[in-house]
């Protein structure tokens, strides 16, 4: 139960920066209706789209699925028929590709925003083709075990660690479905600059938290994760 509640609160927390990041500085009070009422600064703020709010919502149910597999991970590793399994050195490597995906898709979130075209292609092609990067690491990194001798069914192990990236690779590939949707419309000439923009910012929204969960995953592949939950349950005995 306690380690349940430490990864909620992860993911938890997480949600709600990206939250506070999206409202910090909005007036909700001036939002009321459809009625668009100009704010301090003489802007008109628009209201959060409700695709946006769609996505936050999705993403809190992503984020209490993964903490139950992550709960249910720690549960099963207390049983006797549990040993673990080697972390192949290639993950060092798609996680440096999907961090670097990450990053490329805030920067063109920073060039739609000030509708720089000829540098927000570039990072969009540069972001989708690291996260395609990412999946054939992973996909290799599969592979690699397997042939070592670390199949499915060996250990209890095992098949937590091929379930759990493989759900969250299947996460990644939705979210490349979108990116390269987006990808598609900026190179459109009639493309709507808003509509653009926002397809950008979601894409973003959904890589940096996909990054987020992999680098939870990656932690408790590596053995960190235990020795965190371990310092945890001192402080708190």
């Amino acid at each position: 139960m306690n380690v349940m509640l430490i990864f909620l609160a992860a993911i938890g927390a997480i949600i709600v920066w990206w939250l506070s990041g999206q409202r910090l500085t909005s007036k909700p009070w001036l939002e009321t209706g459809s009625v668009q009422l100009p704010a301090h600064d003489g802007a008109d703020r628009q209201p959060v789209p409700a695709v946006k709010i769609g996505l936050f919502v999705f993403l809190g149910v992503v984020g209490a699925l993964f903490s139950l597999a992550v709960s249910a991970y720690f549960m099963r590793a207390a049983s006797a028929d549990w040993w673990g399994m080697p972390v192949p050195r290639l993950l060092w490597v798609n996680t440096a590709a999907l961090a670097l995906s990450s990053a490329a898709l805030q920067w063109a979130k920073r060039e739609a925003q000030h509708g720089r075209m000829e540098a927000l292609r570039p990072a969009l092609v540069g972001a989708l083709a690291l996260a395609v990067a990412f999946l054939v690491g992973q996909i290799q990194a599969w592979r690699e075990l397997t042939a070592a001798g670390y199949v499915l069914a060996d250990n209890p192990a095992n098949s937590f660690f091929y379930m759990l990236t493989g759900l969250h690779g299947l996460h990644i590939l939705g979210g490349l479905a979108v990116l390269a949707h987006t990808t598609v419309k900026a190179f459109a000439v009639d493309v709507a600059p808003e509509r653009l923009r926002l397809s950008v910012d979601l894409s973003a929204i959904y890589s940096h938290f996909m990054l987020a969960v992999w680098l939870l995953l990656f932690a408790l592949f590596a053995g960190w994760a235990n020795d965190f939950v371990d310092l945890c349950r001192t402080l708190l005995n």
